[in-house]
């Protein structure tokens, strides 16, 4: 957080209006040579790509990860680097073909005027905006009369905002945050620690607020516009960092504003949930043992077997959610481990029947057949598993034969019960033939071969372990997110009790993971209260996690199991959490996208497509008058966000371009037959 006396020092930089209007009629005469009335009138190139001014601070950190996760191409100029550009006219603008050309569309600095009082930065910057009609994004500053704002002493407020109960003005959803829903809350996470400062102040003339709050009696501003001499730009007066739901609310519309609506890049709010180990039973955490009897090495154990798995009831229970919710579940199923079950249970199976008569309901993935770690051969004795070796010292690895049967056991399974599976898509237990570290440092070698026989291109990983796409042969992986929703818990009691165990210090009773481990957990102060720790603390925790991949445009699915359907049914109260808090917060025009596992699939490969070819300087963008054109190199589509109303140029006439999200239209798009560009026109 940054406090006040270090934001008021940081702010008393002011920009020196004269001499910025005085640099205007500089730039002008360079940018556009009046030589010829005709000269004066040429349209001028715009550039899409944002420069950033980075003071180090976290509300430039955010914008600029905002830019970089959607696509947006950009510029950062390092504030304290000695070496860094200068910000003058040179810089900004040049000509090309004859065309006056801005080579920035926007603008994001760290506060309005970081370069000093009278600095020659600040006026060549000042004339460019104002020369070419280009947008600055303030991305933290305080409230003063040089942003458009009366100081806090008059009638606002100034102080820590957690728990403020923000809302997006009339002008904020008739402009750049009509996506939302209306509230903005300020994250209050804890009531220990500071989480959120900032000035709510009253506008001025040539200031609109876009997010107000109360003081007093009224309300007053945190975001707004404020135009001014030729130039608009968008204040805010709150710090942030880029993981904060305040900030994920607000990142698009500040890039839309900054923009003017026309960028590269594209942004969605996605969410999926997978539901793995389906037919299977999954075995129960015992909190007596603290371990899992039946999963590998549990001291004690023997005898001690126990299993959790879904009735009919909880099928017809899910089915029913769905249809409430609007919400529709992955089902990862394991039909061979589904038929043991039934054979050692009198042959009947009331929730395989019901699952499948209510197929349609799903989308159904292929979990492989009967489950088996497709990785090395493991030996279980150990703790933790080893792999297993032969006598000349090579790992024993799972046959290509074995991996294939139980990919296409399960498939041909589910085809036989008019269960519909992409045979593209599947999800190994356990994740099992990826590497496992640190026991199984490579892939299973027969692992891409198998794939590749059953005509897998989509392969499930676990994020945790390997956040990025990569590829295993033919097939890339999609990278999914665990859910701290644990397997081998049935009930509420059982989950509270296991979290115990791992985040709180062997003093509190606990493992000591946490303590072991500082720089990826943190101990719990003092342990759950078994009856009520799941629904008061966990649930909330874990919906905030899940919430935050949501809103910040990560298409990454959700793992969980079919265990936490069954018995207390400990998913729901975490998926209607997200839901539910989502709908509140977002308008109909930005609904979430729950897509197939091959779509983000599809989604991270264009992704990185994409960024290589930004960072390898690939990509041409600009826009002139109503007219946008892009460049990428063959076969990469480029993602593209415009206006409603835009049309995409066909080989023949015009189409509607994209397809609509949160008030725009954006897609990824690639050149027409015979075309060597996007050419997209504007309304």
């Amino acid at each position: 957080m940054v406090s006040k006396a270090e934001m008021v020092r940081k702010n008393k930089n002011r920009m020196n209006r004269v001499a910025a209007a005085m640099a205007a009629t500089a730039l002008l005469s360079v940018a556009v040579p009046a030589a010829t009335a005709q000269a004066a009138t040429v349209v001028p190139r715009v550039d899409l790509r944002v420069l950033v001014v980075d003071d180090g601070g976290s509300s430039v950190a955010a914008i600029t990860a905002e830019l970089r996760d959607t696509g947006v191409p950009y510029t950062r100029v390092d504030l304290g680097s000695g070496s860094r550009p200068v910000i003058n006219a040179a810089f900004l603008s040049d000509t090309v073909d004859g065309r006056p050309r801005a080579k920035f569309q926007g603008v994001v600095l760290p506060n309005e005027n970081p370069f000093g009082e009278g600095s020659a930065e600040s006026a060549a910057l000042s004339a460019y905006e104002t020369t070419y009609g280009i947008r600055q994004v303030d991305a933290y500053t305080w409230a003063h009369p040089e942003v458009g704002l009366e100081y806090t002493d008059n009638g606002g407020y100034s102080g820590t905002l957690d728990g403020t109960q923000a809302a997006v003005t009339a002008a904020g959803k008739a402009g750049p945050f009509g996506y939302l829903g209306g509230q903005v809350t300020f994250e209050d996470n804890s009531p220990l620690i500071p989480e959120s400062y900032g000035f709510i102040a009253k506008p001025r003339t040539g200031y609109t607020s876009y997010l107000d709050a109360p003081v007093g009696s009224g309300r007053a501003s945190l975001v707004g516009e404020y135009a001014h001499d030729g130039r608009s730009e968008l204040v805010v007066t709150f710090g942030y960092n880029q993981y904060q739901q305040q900030f994920r609310l607000l990142a698009r519309g500040i890039v839309d504003w900054l923009t003017q609506g026309v960028h590269l890049g594209q942004e969605r709010n996605y969410f999926a949930v997978h539901v793995d180990d389906v037919f299977a039973p999954d075995a129960r955490w015992d909190q007596a043992l603290n371990c899992t009897p039946g999963d590998y090495a549990c001291a004690g154990g023997d005898g001690k077997e126990s299993t959790i798995r879904m009735t009919a009831a909880d099928a017809q229970y899910a089915a029913q959610w769905q249809q409430s919710k609007g919400f529709k579940l992955d089902l990862l199923f394991n039909a061979g481990a589904g038929e043991e079950w039934k054979t050692e249970n009198g042959g009947t199976d009331a929730l395989t029947a019901q699952l499948i008569a209510d197929r349609a309901q799903y989308r159904w993935m292929n979990h492989t057949y009967t489950h088996l770690f497709l990785g090395c051969v493991q030996d279980v004795t150990t703790v933790p598993w080893s792999c297993t070796k032969n006598a000349t010292g090579a790992i024993n690895w799972t046959s290509r034969a074995d991996i294939s049967a139980q990919i296409r056991d399960n498939n041909n399974w589910a085809a036989s019960k008019g269960i519909t599976t992409d045979r593209s898509e599947l999800v190994t237990g356990e994740h099992s033939g990826l590497k496992t570290l640190p026991q199984q440092a490579d892939d299973n070698p027969n692992l891409a071969g198998a794939l590749a026989d059953n005509g897998v291109k989509w392969a499930g990983s676990d994020s945790s372990r390997e956040p990025g796409q990569r590829a295993v042969g033919a097939a890339l992986t999609v990278p999914r997110y665990p859910m701290n929703v644990y397997y081998n818990t049935g009930t509420n009691a059982e989950m509270a009790d296991e979290y115990n165990w791992i985040y709180t210090s062997r003093a509190q009773g606990g493992s000591g993971a946490c303590e072991d481990n500082p720089a990826t957990s943190t101990c719990l102060p003092a342990p759950l209260d078994n009856a009520t720790g799941y629904l008061d603390y966990i649930v909330p925790t874990e919906a905030r996690t899940a919430l935050r991949h949501v809103l910040a445009n990560d298409p990454r699915p959700h793992y969980v199991h079919q265990s936490n359907l069954a018995e207390d049914r400990t998913l729901y109260p975490v998926l209607n959490q997200v839901l539910d808090t989502y709908r509140t917060l977002y308008a109909p025009s930005a609904p979430i996208v729950n897509q197939s596992m091959k779509d983000t699939g599809v989604e991270l490969s264009r992704r990185a497509a994409w960024d290589a070819a930004l960072a390898a300087n690939k990509v041409t963008a600009y826009r002139i008058g109503k007219d946008v054109t892009v460049k990428a190199p063959s076969g990469v589509v480029a993602p593209v966000t415009a206006p409603v109303g835009t049309k995409k140029q066909l080989l023949l006439g015009t189409a509607d371009f994209g397809t609509a999200y949160a008030g725009s239209r954006s897609a990824w798009t690639a050149p027409e037959l015979l075309q060597s560009a996007v050419t997209l026109k504007l309304a």
